[in-house]
Order: C-alpha cells, then structure tokens, then sequence
C-alpha cells in the first residue's frame, strides 16, 4: 500500500492523461454493479410475484371446491328429503290407500314422478367427493334432483286432490276394505292367524286395483312372518 501511495505521488501527473478514462471506467463499474442490483431486485420482485399468484389460484381453487361441497350437500339433503317423503307412503299402506295415485302408474303424473326419482338415485353419488371438479356430472345430478322434487309436489298434490276419486264407488269400497284389513295385518295385538288371514284378503281387495310397494309388503309380510314364529 505503501508503494502504491509513492507511485501515486511520483507519477500524480498521470491523473490528468488517463483521469477520464478511469472515470469513465468507474462509472462504468457502477452502473453495471447498479444494473445487476436492479436484475436481482426484478428477479425477486417476479419470485414474489409468481409465489403470491400461486397462493392465490390455491385459494381459489380451495373455495371453489368448498363451494362444491356445499352445493352437493345441499342437492343430496333434498334428495334425502324427497326419499323421506315418499318412504313414509311406501312403508305405510294404510295411509297409502287415502291417495292411491300415488302408486298407479297408469296415471302420467306418478310415472313422471317414479321417472324422476329413478333418474336422481342413478345419478346419485356413493361418495360426492368422486363429483368435485366434475362440473358436468355435478349439474346433472343437481337438475336431477330438483325434477324430482318438483315431480313428487306435483303428484302428491293431485293424488291429495283427487283421493279416490279415480276409482268407482265399488272399488272405493273395496279399498275402505282393504285399508281396514292392512290395519288388522299390521296390528300387534290380533293373533297371527287373524294377520295372516287379513293380509290374504287385503291382496284379494286389492287386485285389480292397486299394487302395493315392494317394500310395503315386504315389511307386512316380515311382521307376520315375525309373529307366526314367536
């Protein structure tokens, strides 16, 4: 350092030959290294940048799922809803008979509701998390179910209206009958013979005229049966 210092000052006169060359060379370091600063500096701000547009499609994406679920959850409580209404004439007959429309599917009203209700339950899902991001399947499945219910609103209200009016005073009075002897099959207190021989003749009342449920007869004969071997 020292030797440098002594060259300066015995050569001090080379200051003004190469003084803007040199000047220009510092300068020139100091725009370059202000340059590279800069590069870094817009390389960090697109890293930031990237990382928070990242964040946000991730967050997007998070609600958008969630509100998938809640849109699901939602079509699969109305579906259950619409099931829980239906159920409770499927599995009582006796109530079933007050609107026997309910069951006659040569009445277009009931096809186009039990239609209906086949299409929502094919289209249901085992586990709705199969449906997340399936946009198409989630719509069908959603139009499905709102058809349902509007299709069962429909039939109920006009087997409501109607009752029995469809049916002759004849086989009106045999489905008073045939009310009256499901009751007696159905009734834990008459003997199992007595049951028996009322659900044999409730059928009889009823050919021709009504086909109960799979599952209400089901749950009549499983009752009898029940008691039979008690």
């Amino acid at each position: 350092m020292h030797e440098a210092f002594q060259f300066l000052g015995n050569f001090w006169w080379l200051l003004f030959v190469f003084g803007g060359t040199i000047g220009g060379a510092l300068k020139g370091v100091a725009v370059a290294n202000e340059r590279r600063i800069e590069r870094r500096q817009e390389r960090f701000r697109l890293k930031q940048q990237t990382k928070v547009a990242i964040a946000q499609v991730n967050a997007q994406h998070h609600a958008d799922e969630e509100t998938q679920r809640r849109e699901l959850a939602k079509a699969i409580e109305q579906h259950d809803e619409v099931d829980a209404r239906w159920f409770s004439y499927e599995l009582d007959p006796v109530t079933l008979l007050d609107t026997p429309m309910m069951t006659d599917m040569r009445e277009a009203l009931t096809a186009d509701f039990h239609r209906a209700k086949y299409r929502a339950d094919l289209l249901r899902p085992g586990n709705p998390e199969t449906m997340i991001g399936n946009q198409q399947v989630q719509t069908e499945y959603r139009e499905a179910v709102h058809a349902y219910a509007i299709a069962f609103e429909i039939a109920e209200a006009e087997a409501k209206r109607r009752r029995r009016s469809g049916f002759s005073l004849d086989e009106q009075e045999r489905l008073v009958r045939a009310q009256r002897l499901l009751r007696l099959a159905m009734d834990e207190g008459a003997t199992p013979q007595e049951r028996q021989s009322a659900y044999k003749k409730a059928h009889k009342e009823l050919d021709g005229l009504l086909v109960l449920p799979d599952r209400a007869r089901a749950e009549i004969e499983h009752k009898i049966a029940r008691a039979i071997g008690a």
